[in-house]
């Protein structure tokens, strides 16, 4: 199973400092209460961390109302991706149960469905072709994946960087938090900030759009991240992980933060892009910062 662990990082040989002083604290999985708008309707979902380190669960305060979805990403993948996720955990339970026999035939199960699903295949033989430099096959293979699947391109990390301002984000899906029999998937996501500007900023806001397989958009914005407004001098960072439940096994999740310059009074805020990145079940092979 896939793991998010938080780590210290230095950026620029500091570390990364909070506000007057203090020492970045990298916490368990968390979030903060944020407002989502559905439509003309705005609901309020708050995400409960939970002791001995075991992370968050997101949990809907209030729900109301219906979303629009903009475009739709391939039915079938989704299906296919869901049928994915349940088999992985059927053989995590069976193992656990120490039901090997099960877990073993689950096990072949999935090593079949790797091997015959579309996109995986498509991915792993676009990976192979770039690594021998088969740049041709590779083009082929990019195409095919586009035509079946188009958000199958798109990776579980970004990285963008706004007025000297960096922003990294990995995702990976966590099985032990979800339930693809009921249609729910859980994602864990971690940022890493970095000012590589000369200029020390402080984060105000986020703004997140969140897309699922189903192509429904929803637009979540929330004060600071994980209960700070942190501070960011030149040359630091500041890193933090949160989390975002889906009903589908893939989706997508991009945004911005706005800031501002607190070297000089009534600086002007400006918005810092999150590139846009996949929430999946299938993940890839981009690296953990």
């Amino acid at each position: 199973m896939n793991s998010l662990s938080l780590k210290p990082f230095n950026a620029g040989g500091t570390i990364g400092i909070i506000g007057s002083g203090h020492r970045m604290i990298h916490g368990p999985l968390s979030s903060d209460p944020v407002r989502v708008r559905r439509g003309a309707v705005t609901l309020v979902v708050g995400c409960v961390g939970q002791s001995g380190g075991d992370g968050p669960s997101l949990s809907p305060i209030s729900s109301s109302g219906s979303g629009s979805g903009h475009g739709s990403m391939n039915g079938s993948f989704g299906s296919r991706s869901q049928m994915y996720a349940l088999l992985k955990q059927q053989m995590e339970v069976a193992a656990k149960s120490e039901d090997y026999k099960e877990a073993a035939r689950l096990r072949d199960s999935l090593k079949s469905f790797e091997e015959e699903e579309p996109v995986l295949r498509l991915r792993r033989l676009l990976k192979d072709a770039i690594a021998n430099e088969r740049f041709e096959d590779a083009t082929k293979y990019r195409d095919e994946l586009k035509e079946i699947s188009p958000h199958a391109l798109l990776k579980c990390s970004s990285d963008a960087t706004t007025l000297g301002i960096r922003v990294q984000v990995r995702s990976v899906y966590i099985e032990g938090r979800s339930q693809p029999s009921k249609g729910q998937y859980f994602f864990a996501y971690r940022i890493r900030i970095t000012n590589n500007s000369t200029r020390p900023v402080q984060l105000l806001r986020r703004h997140w759009i969140i897309t699922n397989a189903n192509g429904k958009t929803e637009n979540v914005w929330g004060i600071g991240v994980i209960g700070e407004q942190p501070v960011i001098l030149p040359r630091t960072g500041f890193e933090y992980s949160s989390a975002c439940p889906l009903s589908t096994p893939n989706g997508r999740m991009e945004g911005d933060f706005e800031m501002k310059h607190i070297d000089k009074v009534l600086a002007k805020t400006f918005n810092v892009a999150i590139a846009p990145f996949s929430l999946s079940t299938l993940g890839d092979d981009a690296e953990i910062f």
